[in-house]
């Protein structure tokens, strides 16, 4: 995936269908710009009036005992309902990213990974289907994690009995689902209501909800990791911008093992960029010199702004100074690791001009198709992101196939990249739509691996590629992939 739906206002997104939301998106208020913006733009920023009053909604859950990151054992276990078998996957998560750690399998309806090393932070387990997952806390302060599954389904029904840390993030996991979608459906009859005002305030009743429950598990779980964790989720100077990361150690690493650093810069970017590029700039370096004391959180914090700003569709020019003056930058970059230069590559690989990862998959009728092969006997070849369930599609899909009839003859390949996880589903749009095209899929929904080996955040998303399988156009429509032929074959 991923920033969610408010970053991509401010950004203003208008592609597709996104992964977390297909509601509208507001219109574009940034200008448009093809080179990177230079310092004087930047300095040319609005500045907030500072106000350092502190947010009602602000607690803190730092305390000595959960200051900082910790690394040691802990026994993680517990019961699933399913066959003897089964493998659970284990990962360590740093923010979006997402690294194997361990496997177990379901033996007797129990699972045991043994003695698993830790830090403090949010840990993912997931089954061979990517989409039956959970988040759990390990914390090397609490020794052992046992978990409860009432069902194979690992997203609800789940508990964790002597866990103090992992009761609290279910908790708050289920009521913040609960509470954020009440918001989501008041937020959508909120446009054409004639109550307005009633609206607003029943929405604002909702968000006063979730605070209170928040502050409520950070004073029952005192010295917790989710206690922590939980304190991160408000700013404690909302109205200073220059103030608006203190009360986030860039020291403490356990930052990384949770979404906090991401999400606390998508609230400073929608609350201070203005949605135009001078005010993003200068949001970015604001929060480069709030993590810059460690490389760790610092490069959490660049490849989190790299990606969101890369997943926005337009503002690739933002990438590109992350990219010069942070990243591959001789003295910026000097302290950071080799991972985010590799992560960092994996974003320049889908910018034109550059080589896309390659394929080889299976179509939907049983061939085997590889996509360097493919764009090398071919002069341009589009690759389209697409869904069964997607309105934008249906309504690019009796545009494209046309357009593969009209070129198919002239050294014009498409290949279709399925989202939908059912195959009846995908087949039998194929079918019903008459596409002859070659069409593939993992069937694996937003989870599978080639989602995110292309950053795919929203259908439908193209990549038109030359006989040197490089990308020649990221168009947004069809027509625009029309024009370029038409021109160029």
């Amino acid at each position: 995936m991923i920033w969610t739906l408010c970053l991509a206002i401010a950004f203003g997104v208008g592609c597709g269908e996104p992964h977390s939301s297909a509601e509208a998106k507001a219109s574009s208020t940034a200008p448009s710009s093809e080179n990177t913006p230079s310092q004087t733009e930047k300095a040319s920023a609005p500045s907030a009036q500072p106000d350092v009053t502190v947010s009602p909604k602000w607690k803190n859950g730092v305390t000595d005992a959960n200051n900082g990151d910790k690394i040691g054992k802990v026994s993680l276990k517990g019961t699933m309902p399913a066959e003897d078998g089964t493998v659970i996957y284990l990962y360590e998560t740093e923010g979006r990213n997402q690294t194997l750690m361990d496997s177990a399998k379901v033996l007797g309806r129990g699972f045991d990974f043994g003695q698993v090393e830790a830090h403090r932070g949010f840990y993912k387990l997931a089954t061979k289907d990517a989409n039956n997952n959970c988040l759990v806390v390990l914390n090397p302060d609490e020794p052992e994690v046992n978990l409860v599954f009432r069902n194979q389904r690992m997203n609800s029904g789940k508990s964790a009995p002597q866990s103090r840390e992992n009761s609290a993030w279910f908790t708050y996991e289920s009521f913040s689902n609960v509470n954020n979608n009440a918001i989501r459906n008041l937020r959508k009859d909120l446009k054409d209501s004639p109550f307005k005002a009633q609206v607003e305030q029943q929405i604002a009743d909702k968000e006063n909800e979730l605070v209170a429950k928040t502050h409520e598990l950070i004073d029952a779980h005192p010295d917790t990791y989710i206690a922590k964790f939980l304190g991160w989720k408000y700013p404690k100077y909302p109205g200073s911008q220059g103030n608006y990361f203190d009360d986030m150690d860039p020291m403490d690493n356990s930052l990384i093992r949770s979404m906090a650093i991401s999400d606390r810069i998508q609230g400073f970017m929608v609350a201070y960029s203005k949605g135009a590029d001078p005010g993003f700039l200068a949001c970015i370096d604001m929060v480069k010199a709030h993590f810059e004391p460690n490389p760790q959180t610092l490069e959490s914090a660049l490849y989190s702004m790299l990606e969101g700003f890369y997943n926005t569709g337009d503002k690739e020019h933002i990438c590109s100074y992350i990219l010069d003056n942070y990243i591959y930058d001789e003295d910026c970059g000097a302290d950071l690791s080799d991972v985010i230069r590799q992560r960092a590559q994996g974003i320049i690989n889908l910018q034109v001009g550059k080589t896309p990862p390659n394929f080889t998959m299976n179509t939907w009728d049983g061939q085997s198709i590889n996509l360097m092969q493919t764009a090398k006997a071919n002069k341009y070849t589009l690759v389209m992101f697409w869904a069964s369930w997607c309105h934008k599609c249906e309504q690019e899909i009796p545009v494209l196939i046309p357009v593969y009839e009209k070129y198919k003859g002239r050294g014009f390949e498409a290949i279709g990249v399925s989202l939908d996880q059912s195959r009846q589903t995908w087949v039998g749009i194929i079918e019903q739509r008459g596409m002859q095209y070659p069409n593939v899929s993992q069937l694996q929904g937003w989870d599978s691996p080639i989602v995110k080996d292309y950053k795919i955040t929203a259908t439908p998303t193209y990549f038109l590629l030359d006989k040197s399988g490089n990308i020649v156009l990221k168009p947004k429509r069809i027509y625009e992939v029309d024009a370029f032929l038409q021109k160029n074959l």
